[in-house]
């Protein structure tokens, strides 16, 4: 996993309508990248609504707010219309980003043993730098917390 002081590592995925997109197109904010396993799923999707209800916080402080999962860029589309998600949300079935950022990992679930996507949310600074690492967040409270540790 990134630790605080790596440089965001380069990858290039499609968002919901199919625009791509890397790192280079945050540069010059502070940006928010949060890996979450899946779409339309109870965790998730709080998760995403609770960015969606801080958006405009984050937009007024400058800070862009990226969610990124395998789900395909139609299941996106859908999940982002569903529950009206201002934010860019990039696809990555190939878990480019997702293997990049160390957060493909061994997970337990209903005691079987599988890999899958850790939450996991990565603050980076105007540069692309990683200014701040939370594994494992809560699904409810992780857009608050940050929005609080960024003002």
């Amino acid at each position: 996993m990134l630790k605080i002081g790596d440089k965001a590592p380069d990858f290039t995925l499609q968002d919901a309508s199919g625009k791509q997109y890397s790192p280079a197109d945050f540069r010059g904010r502070k940006t928010v990248i949060y890996f979450y396993p899946k779409d339309n799923t109870p965790g998730c999707t709080r998760q995403a609504c609770a960015f969606a209800g801080l958006y405009r916080e984050f937009e007024r402080i400058g800070v862009n707010v990226v969610g990124i999962s395998r789900d395909s860029a139609e299941s996106h589309r859908k999940f982002a219309d569903k529950y009206s998600l201002p934010f860019i949300i990039l696809s990555d079935p190939d878990l480019e980003a997702i293997k990049a950022y160390g957060v493909w990992q061994e997970k337990k679930n209903y005691g079987k043993t599988m890999m899958g996507v850790v939450r996991t949310t990565f603050i980076l600074d105007e540069n692309g730098t990683v200014t701040h690492v939370m594994p494992k967040v809560k699904p409810d409270t992780n857009a608050a917390e940050i929005l609080e540790m960024l003002k």
